[in-house]
């Protein structure tokens, strides 16, 4: 039996709960039957520190004066994030410890403070869906639908709970998928869910638009997406010519013409399918789709899943 791997889990104040402890269960549970991992919960001070609700966290080490081997340096994330980023004391630390890590983890919107420490310069990242546009003016090159993203030394998860999903990965890492997967049963989790987090981020997946014309014609698409929504239909309306019209509206929007009314006819579509029982052809032609085909083929494009799929999820949590 080898030595335990340390983990060293960095909090501060106003962090997430689950984003700390859900991580740490996973490698708690690991421990079972035999020591394979050693957390430590690490703040800059060594003092306690707050998470949701007020709760009060002990830590177990303070961060200026680690100066060990460290196998997983994992910073979670919260509301405090922003200030940990922004503080030079906190972030210079966790560069020096990144020197002594095997690897290093942000969770959720920790890997924005990974971001302000400098550690993903040059490297592909993702946090919550809610949030990816901090790591985008950071300069980080964010893959917003992603579960987690490995790049060389360096994971970063997406919001709250798929820190759970990295850990396990971790531990598949380590260990193998036998002992991954008895973990995620143990937890009553996925060891890999299908689909990214688009399918929980339809309604907020456009950047701000400040051209007036642009807007109230974004608007006029989620009014009525079962509208024929052509290119040249749409130029007229901003009034602009169509070449102009597709510059500067991809350029504004982040995708094109034809891929914003997809998005806003999925979107529409969903809020149908979480809301009714009505039938996928209904729903279809309720949202401007032809057929339950192209619906089903636009859901697996823009979403990654299928829109029984979508149903299942986020209808009902089935208590009734």
């Amino acid at each position: 039996m080898g030595n335990p791997r340390e983990v060293v889990v960095v909090g501060y104040d106003r962090t997430a709960l689950l984003d700390l402890a859900g991580p740490i269960e996973v490698f708690q549970a690991a421990n079972h039957g035999e020591a394979r991992y050693r957390v430590t919960v690490a703040t800059l001070g060594g003092g306690p520190f707050s998470a949701t609700a007020g709760v009060r966290i002990e830590a177990g080490a303070d961060l200026r004066t680690l100066d060990r081997e460290i196998d997983t340096l994992m910073v979670v994330g919260g509301w405090g994030y922003d200030a940990a980023a922004c503080d030079p004391m906190l972030t210079t630390n966790l560069r020096r410890l990144a020197l002594k890590s095997r690897r290093v983890a942000g969770i959720c919107t920790g890997a924005v403070v990974l971001a302000g420490a400098g550690l993903l310069e040059g490297r592909r990242a993702t946090t919550h869906w809610a949030f990816t546009g901090e790591l985008v003016n950071r300069g980080v090159e964010v893959e917003p639908d992603a579960i987690f993203v490995c790049d060389g030394k360096v994971s970063t998860s997406a919001g709250v709970t798929a820190g759970i999903d990295l850990a396990l990965a971790m531990v598949e890492q380590d260990h193998g998928p036998a002992l991954a997967r008895r973990i995620a049963q143990y937890l009553v989790v996925f060891l890999q869910r299908s689909g990214g987090q688009s399918q929980f981020s339809v309604h907020t997946r456009t950047r701000p638009v400040s051209d007036d014309s642009l807007r109230a014609l974004l608007d006029d698409i989620h009014a009525d997406p079962t509208r024929e929504w052509t290119v040249p239909i749409m130029a007229r309306r901003a009034m602009m010519s169509v070449r102009h019209f597709a510059r500067v509206f991809s350029r504004n929007v982040g995708v094109s013409p034809a891929q914003y009314v997809e998005r806003a006819r999925v979107e529409a579509a969903a809020d149908r399918l979480a809301s009714t029982s009505d039938g996928l052809d209904a729903v279809a032609r309720s949202s401007g789709f032809g057929s339950a085909e192209t619906l089903r083929r636009a859901f697996l494009r823009v979403l990654g899943v299928s829109p029984g799929s979508y149903r299942a999820r986020f209808r009902t949590t089935g208590v009734a």
